[in-house]
């Protein structure tokens, strides 16, 4: 006999046994048609091993993202149905586990380094940092595209936004690794990533409070020591007012450099090889640059390096596409299945820049749309201008079937892109 969930009175029960996840690491867009037809929500086994609800459907999942009532706080999870990888209190307490008024007191905080006039400063400096990862690769004829630009690049723009030193640059770009695409060979390596990247934080954090920069880590640090004795340093609550704990001030540190590195590399890898499987897009968008902007919009939504929004709990029993879901139960939207709704974008699995759809979801939606969305976007249209005006013969150097994904039910990238030209 099949579990069932309770279903509003218009829809059919949902099987409330947890369903395979495999065809969503193998086959994603396919999967989630599947599901998105078979139905808005469904019971799956969540990255942690224990069940949650998987979310399909564009307006359901659009509704959920801006719904009070989920909440990204983990404390809000029953027992048994949260069992995520642990950070340490001094790396946890940042937004993406947050709901209001924490959550909007910190983001006011931060949002400043990132609105659309701070971010068009930077893109000069952004270009010169493509142009000379181009000029170091150029002479070759070909290059692993990850590792010699797409990585490089977004961890250079962020740590010089952060102000971290550039001999620490390369031991950040191993952690972020073993914390996004963990080796099953190595079970200890995730945590032995945390421990040396709050060590890292926290060393830099002391160097910064120590001789403050032009930069938002230190912009942060001043935040946080204008406190008025609100709160020990080593502390690990939240703080009154426009205030941060200690704890805040490194996670949020930790959040800024992973997040807006790990996301950018995968978009930036996505579209060019979106680009290359589309050869007539390509050379549209080589004879009218102009068009990028919207370009990057529909590789967002084609293929976004984000397949789920971040777990949230309900703080009351809900509803959701018919489906009442108990409270404190793990919710997760796809984000993925959504932006190929058919019901929302005409044709979804069809590379169309000049659909002129907006309103994907890549990006997340409501009060916790993606803080460095700015950033992304102009990170990605510049990368992927200077590249492919600097080598108008732009190829891939292997077979198209030997392409090497990096495929978790989190993140959608590619581990290796070799090119020539």
């Amino acid at each position: 006999m099949q579990n069932t969930a309770e279903t509003g009175p218009d829809t059919t029960p949902v099987d409330t046994t947890p369903i395979d996840t495999t065809p969503l690491l193998d086959d994603l867009y396919a999967a989630c048609a599947a599901l998105r037809e078979a139905g808005p929500v469904h019971r799956i086994t969540g990255t942690d091993g224990q069940p949650a609800w998987l979310v399909t459907r564009y307006d359901d999942v659009r509704a959920a993202l801006a719904d009070p009532r989920l909440s990204l706080d983990k404390r809000n999870a029953t027992p048994g149905n949260y069992r995520g990888f642990s950070l340490p209190p001094a790396l946890d307490a940042n937004l993406m586990n947050m709901d209001p008024p924490d959550h909007t007191r910190i983001r006011r905080l931060v949002v400043k380094a990132f609105t659309p006039g701070r971010v068009e400063a930077l893109r000069a400096p952004v270009r010169r940092i493509a142009d000379e990862l181009l000029d170091a690769m150029a002479d070759r004829g070909r290059a692993e595209l990850v590792r010699d630009y797409a990585g490089p690049l977004p961890i250079t723009v962020i740590c010089d936004l952060l102000g971290v030193p550039q001999e620490d640059r390369r031991d950040f770009l191993a952690w972020s690794d073993a914390l996004i695409t963990p080796d099953p060979a190595r079970p200890q390596a995730m945590k032995e990533a945390v421990g040396a990247m709050l060590e890292f934080y926290t060393r830099l954090i002391a160097v910064k409070r120590a001789e403050p920069g032009d930069d938002l880590l230190s912009d942060l640090i001043a935040v946080r020591d204008d406190t008025g004795g609100a709160e020990d340093a080593g502390g690990t609550g939240g703080a009154a007012g426009d205030r941060l704990s200690e704890d805040e001030l490194t996670s949020l540190a930790f959040l800024i450099l992973l997040a807006g590195h790990e996301n950018t590399v995968q978009l930036i890898g996505n579209a060019v090889l979106t680009l290359l499987d589309n050869p007539e897009h390509l050379a549209a968008l080589r004879q009218n640059p102009a068009e990028l902007p919207a370009v990057v919009e529909e590789f967002l939504r084609y293929d976004g390096p984000a397949p789920l929004a971040i777990r949230r709990f309900p703080v009351e029993d809900i509803e959701i596409g018919g489906v009442r879901i108990p409270a404190g139960e793990s919710v997760l939207l796809s984000l993925a299945s959504a932006n190929r709704d058919p019901d929302r974008f005409p044709d979804p699995d069809r590379f169309d820049p000049a659909r002129g759809l907006s309103g994907h979801l890549a990006l997340g939606h409501g009060i916790h749309y993606c803080l460095g969305a700015p950033l992304a976007r102009m990170e990605a249209e510049i990368a992927i201008s200077a590249l492919i005006s600097r080598f108008p013969g732009l190829r891939l150097d292997i077979p198209r079937d030997e392409v090497r994904h990096r495929r978790t039910i989190r993140a959608r990238g590619l581990i290796s892109l070799p090119v020539a030209w």
